[in-house]
């Protein structure tokens, strides 16, 4: 498959809003002390999906598109299910 430079600088922006948005979260968590196996785990699968996803787009490429759409929605639910595991242990 042959990348032109609006598919390979697209790739590249999937790439760093990704990151990004990364970032922002883990910032965004800095005040608790600590988070999950669940929250962990969730927060990368749906950062991995993002980019999957996004990748799929601009490479016109639906299977990869559906990977990632789909492990991007499992990362928020594992990513939930942790947050639930934490609201529950600071309500003991």
């Amino acid at each position: 498959m042959k990348f032109t430079n609006m598919k390979r600088a697209g790739l590249s922006a999937a790439i760093v809003l990704s990151l990004c948005s990364l970032s922002a979260y883990a910032e965004e968590k800095q005040d608790e002390p600590y988070m999950n196996k669940d929250q962990v785990d969730g927060t990368v699968d749906e950062t991995k999906g993002k980019v999957k996803e996004a990748t799929g787009k601009i490479l016109n490429d639906k299977g990869l598109e559906t990977e990632g759409t789909v492990q991007k929605n499992v990362g928020k639910i594992q990513k939930g299910v942790g947050n639930i595991k934490e609201d529950i242990k600071k309500d003991k």
